[in-house]
């Protein structure tokens, strides 16, 4: 993976990555990820093409059905779909150490289109979350309005909301009119 962080481990980073960047392109299809990707740490972002911003734009936005459905399927139906996925990407691990950031693995050369590096990012980080967790950490908003995806790092996986924080203030304060309109009768 070319993102590094002494805090949080690379996978983490680029599931966070891969769900902002799902969501992002769900609520805007015209989306640029570069900010995004050079926020969470994705060296190459800034001085990625617009093609290939516009390439991991589409290949983002064709995964989309498979992300969506992803807190509902089984982990033998989500290995399988990133397996297929895997076969798909120009994969090389190697071993580096630059940036200060120490010992980290790239899956693809150092040649590789950006899309590619990103998109090998997401799966390798998609697949190592599967085979340790399942799916079980990822869900949907629990808004009425809102279907967007999230990862649930708690503890007990008490997440009920996505980042939005409109989301879990509209459904809590829907929640306590009721309970007052209720009271009230």
């Amino acid at each position: 993976m070319y993102v590094a962080s002494v805090t949080e481990s690379e996978h983490r980073i680029t599931i966070d990555a891969m769900v902002d960047l799902h969501n992002a392109l769900a609520d805007d299809p015209a989306f640029d990820p570069r900010g995004l990707l050079s926020d969470v740490g994705f060296s190459r972002a800034p001085d990625a093409s617009a093609a290939s911003m516009h390439r991991l734009a589409q290949r983002m936005t064709t995964l989309a059905p498979f992300l969506a459905d992803l807190p509902d399927l089984d982990t033998d139906e989500a290995a399988a779909l990133v397996t297929e996925e895997l076969t798909e990407l120009p994969i090389t691990p190697s071993i580096v150490d630059h940036g200060g950031s120490g010992p980290h693995i790239h899956w693809t050369p150092p040649t590789a289109r950006f899309d590619d590096q990103v998109m090998a990012d997401v799966m390798m980080a998609l697949a190592h979350e599967i085979c340790d967790n399942g799916t079980i950490r990822f869900g949907t908003c629990a808004a009425s309005d809102c279907a967007r995806l999230f990862y649930d790092a708690t503890r007990n996986r008490s997440k009920k909301f996505c980042s939005d924080p409109r989301c879990a203030s509209r459904t809590h304060t829907a929640d306590h009119r009721r309970r007052q309109a209720s009271e009230s009768a």
